[in-house]
């Protein structure tokens, strides 16, 4: 259940152009380096199975591994660096994995984590516009198409294992001043049951 939605957290594959000269785009240095992000986000998804559906959240992430995605309504993802846990408010569960672990069962998730080591799954090519395909080196991970402006990711798109496309649309991304500690850890809200070990 949990690699299905970090799946899902992590946008549709798109076909074009290259960039002119071959070269990346000017934000994505800035992106691969940024030491903090803020945003809310809208994460649309269609499938032969469930049809279009439509979510809305916050996120908040910085370098060294943390990261806080809130659905609104619904699941809440923190990772404080070692382990990530998520919480289901409606099952009133929890559930931690190792953060080296969730990297490893799912690479995408360094999107958001630690844009620096997607080389190391993906190999990253000019697209049209503004966009950066991410290329799988390995069988088995989704092409990933993202666009951003300015040194900020606004835009992730792909399709999962299941064939639905996916895309996460950050609202308003920016630099915030440096989140307090708390934001990034877990604090389980009273009758949490835990799903495997603490």
């Amino acid at each position: 259940m949990l690699r299905k939605l970090l799946c899902g957290c992590i946008g549709l594959a798109l076909l074009g152009a290259g960039h002119p000269g071959g070269e990346l785009p000017g934000w994505w240095n800035g992106f691969r380096t940024m030491a903090r992000l803020e945003s809310g986000f809208v994460q649309q998804s269609d499938s032969a199975v469930f049809g279009k559906l439509r979510r809305q959240g916050q996120l908040k992430l910085a370098k060294g591994g943390h990261l806080r995605v809130e659905y609104r309504p619904g699941i809440l993802l923190v990772a404080d660096g070692h382990s990530l846990v998520q919480y289901d408010p409606e099952a009133r569960t929890a559930q931690r994995i190792s953060l080296q672990g969730a990297v490893a069962d799912t690479p995408l998730i360094n999107i958001l984590l630690n844009p620096g080591a997607l080389g190391g799954f993906y190999e990253a090519r000019p697209g049209p516009g503004q966009s950066v395909s991410l290329e799988p080196r390995r069988p088995g991970l989704p092409r990933v198409v993202l666009t951003g402006s300015g040194g900020l990711l606004q835009r992730i798109q792909w399709q999962d294992a299941t064939g639905a496309s996916q895309e996460i649309e950050l609202q308003n991304p920016h630099i915030p001043a440096p989140f307090a500690a708390s934001v990034f850890n877990f604090q389980p809200p009273a009758g949490t049951r835990w799903l495997g070990p603490r």
